[in-house]
């Protein structure tokens, strides 16, 4: 193939390359300009000021017991006696 043939061939495919993607950018850039669709109803609460009553009756609880585990001992000298 002579040189001449191969530069324009060359130039051919780079040129419907650069059309090629004149055509995707232009294409493209449509489908992310369209506008959004509205938002639609907003549901509200009444606004309250964040108090919340609870009416509720306190349980009988037994009595909690003291443990007082088995442990006898005898302090070594020159150390207080514990109370």
């Amino acid at each position: 193939m002579n040189v001449s043939k191969l530069k324009l061939l060359s130039a051919g495919v780079g040129g419907g390359a650069v059309v090629a993607m004149g055509l995707l950018a232009v294409g493209g850039g449509e489908v992310s300009r369209a506008d959004p669709l509205p938002p639609g109803p907003v549901t509200t609460t009444p606004v309250t000021i964040g108090e919340t009553v609870t009416e509720t009756t306190a349980v009988e609880s037994p009595e909690p017991t003291v443990y007082e585990p088995p442990v006898t001992f005898t302090t070594p000298s020159g150390f207080a006696v514990p109370h």
